[in-house]
């Protein structure tokens, strides 16, 4: 491939790739889904969605050869919910090793009486520290989550959320950026994250 498209959104096996690429579509982005490292590796941006369970898009990553690639990428790359707790090191999901670009570990949310897990729906985000991915982007403003094992809201957290505790709602190590919750479902805040990482 000698131009590069705009993004690749890795195909994870994912039911939100469809409508992660009509998000990106209505921003004006040429984007492809592929799971073929030589597409990924020429693509000017990097989008890692994921729905399901660790463990079975590791092995799907692992099938691929994306799990040596994603590590050695240089370009802006977005982690999306799963694809954001793919970024650290490792999941109590499946007993998962990850990626290993952000050093910690995803850990099991804990079910409370008025606390049910998964925790699914809208949820507001309180910024840590400034960052070009959370640009025009303001505490309090609310997005939509849907998972059961999230990171601890530890240095590189971006933005938390809380739910019972304190967790990362965006993080950043470098070139890689993840977002627990679904900017394709968050409405006009969800645009403007997705139209600051395609800035980067």
């Amino acid at each position: 491939m000698s131009a590069r498209i705009d993004a690749a959104i890795i195909d994870s096996g994912g039911a939100n790739l469809a409508s992660l690429q009509y998000a990106l579509d209505r921003l004006g982005v040429r984007s492809l889904v592929s799971d073929q490292p030589a597409v990924i590796a020429a693509a000017a941006r990097v989008l890692l969605p994921g729905v399901g369970a660790a463990g079975a898009v590791m092995r799907r990553l692992r099938a691929s050869g994306l799990d040596r690639l994603i590590p050695a990428l240089h370009v802006p790359l977005l982690g999306i919910c799963l694809g954001m707790q793919l970024l650290f090191e490792r999941s109590d999901e499946d007993a998962t090793d990850c990626l290993g670009v952000i050093p910690g570990r995803i850990e099991r949310l804990q079910p409370a009486p008025a606390r049910p897990v998964p925790h699914m729906g809208w949820n507001t985000l309180e910024l840590r520290r400034a960052d070009p991915l959370l640009a025009g982007i303001h505490s309090g403003e609310r997005v939509y989550f849907v998972h059961g094992y999230a990171a601890r809201a530890d240095d590189a957290a971006l933005a938390t959320t809380h739910y019972g505790d304190s967790l990362a709602a965006a993080v950043r190590r470098g070139n890689f950026y993840g977002v627990q919750f679904h900017p394709e479902r968050s409405a006009a805040v969800g645009a403007q994250l997705l139209r600051n990482f395609l800035a980067l």
